[in-house]
């Protein structure tokens, strides 16, 4: 998606060789007409599959994940990163390692909001190792729903995540790929 490529090269810092910044569009501060459009564009490279739900995690993925929700026409469920104190009975749990912070935590569902017969895309900010989206996965494979697709606003191409979710049998589309980073230094695969 060129509009999201342009908006990395121009507001987009890349800290090192694994790091990009992108606070000022996506996850600080979000760019709810730049989010509108990438909306648009999961729903039309989706729209065929039967999509039932969305589901993010927890928290930059929420904006993109609601506007394609709403594109879709379908509800979005969200996934914690932290058991609630109110959610009663029964949890979905995973535990995730987090590239970005290099640290563990449960991932966490309600199983009310997912069923046997869902439809899921998936929808998270960043793809890297692919560990936040393997663990939604577990998840939905715990409640029995179908994993329909996976959207991917950034994804750090030079990283395993994509090779391991598509030998794994799913579909990943991402809005942006990049091909190498270093301080100052952005690169796209076309």
């Amino acid at each position: 998606m060129n509009l999201l490529k342009e908006r990395i090269l121009s507001d987009g810092r890349a800290i090192n060789a694994d790091v990009l910044k992108v606070d000022s569009f996506i996850n600080h501060q979000v760019d709810t007409v730049l989010m509108e459009a990438v909306a648009e564009d999961f729903a039309r490279h989706f729209k065929d599959k039967g999509i039932t739900k969305i589901v993010t995690i927890e928290s930059s993925g929420i904006a993109p994940a609601l506007l394609t929700a709403h594109e879709l026409g379908v509800p979005l469920v969200i996934f914690k990163k932290k058991a609630s104190r109110v959610l009663n009975g029964s949890l979905l749990q995973t535990e995730v390692t987090s590239f970005t912070t290099n640290s563990t935590y449960e991932l966490t569902a309600s199983p009310k909001f997912l069923k046997s017969d869902d439809h899921v895309l998936i929808i998270d900010d960043f793809l890297a190792n692919g560990e936040a989206v393997t663990g939604a996965i577990r998840l939905l494979r715990m409640a029995h729903a179908t994993v329909a697709g996976i959207g991917i606003l950034i994804e750090k191409s030079f990283q395993p995540g994509r090779k391991k979710l598509e030998e794994a049998g799913f579909e990943v589309y991402s809005l942006a790929r990049i091909k190498e980073m270093s301080t100052g230094h952005i690169e796209f695969i076309d």
